[in-house]
């Protein structure tokens, strides 16, 4: 809490993206939780409502989760910032949901923040917005990133215009830390 009382994004409405499956675990619940303990909204968005199955380590089948509002039916104005997770396969499809390529698009193209983690990239490269930007992700996808005009880096956590990006699950801490911090200080 601040000293105000109030929760760093207390009035904050977030959309955290689930793939129909393959979504990578714990990068949908770990940043879903963190910015839910630290007062926001947050709509679970997909290319269509229902259940979507996540998966661990990319091959092994984990839990469903509820998809609350599909990407047709919201659009960039219902939210101050997005999370895109990973998984290859969740990644991979997200990437070819024109719906939520198109959403990520006008979101980042009006100057909202974004995080964005391990294989969730490839949406950005999709949406094209990472031209002159310096983002990090998982190391396969650096070529994509490059050939798209960003710049990538190893790094833990990158921060660039508002979009946050970590490589993979063993950056969750400081990614979700970054992610409050970011998405905070845009409200403000």
């Amino acid at each position: 809490m601040s000293e105000s009382g109030q929760q760093p994004l207390e009035e904050t409405t977030v959309g955290i993206f689930l793939a129909p499956e393959g979504t990578e675990e714990i990068e949908f619940t770990e940043p879903k939780e963190t910015v839910t303990d630290a007062g926001a909204t947050v709509d679970v968005l997909g290319s269509e409502t229902g259940e979507a199955q996540t998966v661990n380590n990319d091959l092994e089948w984990s839990d469903s989760y509820e998809v609350e509002k599909s990407f047709d039916e919201v659009s960039a104005d219902d939210y101050d910032a997005l999370i895109a997770p990973g998984g290859t396969v969740g990644a991979d499809t997200l990437r070819t949901d024109e719906d939520g390529v198109e959403l990520l698009q006008q979101h980042v193209g009006d100057g909202k923040p974004a995080g964005v983690i391990c294989h969730g990239p490839w949406t950005l490269v999709e949406a094209d917005v990472v031209d002159g930007k310096t983002l990090t992700s998982y190391h396969s996808l650096q070529t994509d990133i490059r050939n798209a005009g960003g710049e990538w880096v190893d790094e833990e956590v990158v921060v660039d215009e508002g979009l946050v990006t970590s490589r993979n699950p063993d950056d969750l801490e400081a990614f979700c830390e970054t992610i409050v911090d970011e998405f905070a200080s845009a409200q403000r």
